[in-house]
């Protein structure tokens, strides 16, 4: 891992986007890392896009702004490739997770990625209606991010899914939860 990771979600009002990076912030703190998470809303209703941010480092972080170049770029809803440049200021590394149904190189193609550029892909919206009976994507999509950029350990990531979801939801919608955010780590695919 790079001493500073920055990631940037793309999700819109009502997926969990903004629970997810807050999650993943968590786990990372668990683990000793310094940590930000933070959202940016536009018209804050159900449905309208957002921006969530991430940094995770090794140093303290003394930059407070939106992640322009991001390593990694998580989005939650597929819809948003047509709305939305996702791939604004990415670098040239940088990784894509994308929750489709598409192939890995369906969206490269799409995004028009340079060959040092990745992308995942993972149907999180299938996992979270198999798992839990919401389209909610955000708990795929923290495994799919914790196995694309191994900042943070699966185990670490569920004990932090259970922290978060634990006081707000039941049993059932917890281990939902887990399953799926362990379903994302194993069924997310390289392309």
């Amino acid at each position: 891992m790079a001493e500073t990771l920055e990631i940037r979600w793309h999700g819109r009002g009502g997926q969990g986007t903004v629970t997810a990076a807050k999650v993943l912030a968590d786990a990372c703190l668990s683990g000793g890392r310094h940590v930000q998470a933070f959202p940016e809303y536009g018209p804050e209703r159900s449905g309208a896009p957002l921006r969530a941010y991430n940094r995770i480092s090794t140093g303290e972080l003394r930059m407070h702004c939106p992640v322009l170049h991001p390593n990694v770029v998580a989005i939650a809803d597929a819809t948003l490739l047509d709305a939305v440049d996702v791939a604004e200021g990415a670098r040239e590394d940088s990784i894509f997770i994308v929750n489709t149904s598409k192939e890995p190189s369906e969206l490269r193609a799409k995004l028009n990625l340079s060959p040092k550029q990745k992308v995942y892909t993972l149907d999180a919206t299938k996992i979270a209606m198999e798992c839990f009976g919401r389209a909610l994507p955000n708990a795929p999509m923290l495994g799919a991010v914790s196995k694309a950029t191994a900042v943070v350990g699966l185990d670490s990531l569920v004990e932090d899914v259970r922290k978060s979801f634990g006081k707000k939801f039941s049993q059932k919608i917890i281990e939902g939860n887990i399953e799926a955010t362990k379903r994302g780590y194993e069924e997310v695919k390289e392309g």
